[in-house]
């Protein structure tokens, strides 16, 4: 193994993900890269506390101002990175499908493995709407790493 893609969304159970993928990726003596998709906006403006030296907006989601979501997403990823204490971790943010998006930078990075967490979602979520994690173990040519996190 020598990538390890750790893909995290914009919730505190990203932390356990985060820490897990981490602690795989340097017992296999791996390079680490944070991925995070902007797939839906509705996420940045909730109300979550501190998590990974990360504060969450203040404000309510004005849906004009998609650029300053870049930002804030660029901003929860980089304090994700410097959670992590670790100058040789990377970081990239993809926009778009949050499953496709996962596989194709996987593949643009080489990745030798891509670390994602679980949400624990009802059956009816499941059936209508599918998840990320299942999405990408149906698609995968990469190996793939769930880190079950329940809120």
């Amino acid at each position: 193994m020598k990538r390890v893609l750790i893909a995290i969304d914009y919730n505190p159970t990203s932390e356990k993900v985060v820490e897990e993928g981490y602690k795989l990726a340097k017992t296999l003596g791996a390079e680490v890269c944070l991925l995070h998709v902007i797939g839906n906006l509705q996420f940045y403006g909730i109300q979550y506390p501190r998590f990974m030296g990360h504060d969450s907006m203040n404000y309510a989601l004005n849906p004009d101002f998609q650029e300053e979501m870049k930002d804030v997403a660029k901003v929860f990823l980089d304090n994700a990175v410097k959670h992590l204490n670790d100058d040789t971790v990377t970081s990239h943010i993809s926009e778009g499908d949050t499953a496709k998006e996962i596989l194709q930078y996987a593949k643009d990075w080489q990745a030798s493995l891509i670390v994602m967490g679980t949400h624990s979602h009802s059956k009816l979520e499941k059936i209508l709407m599918g998840t990320v994690a299942s999405s990408v173990l149906e698609r995968t040519e990469t190996p793939v790493y769930m880190v079950p996190v329940k809120p």
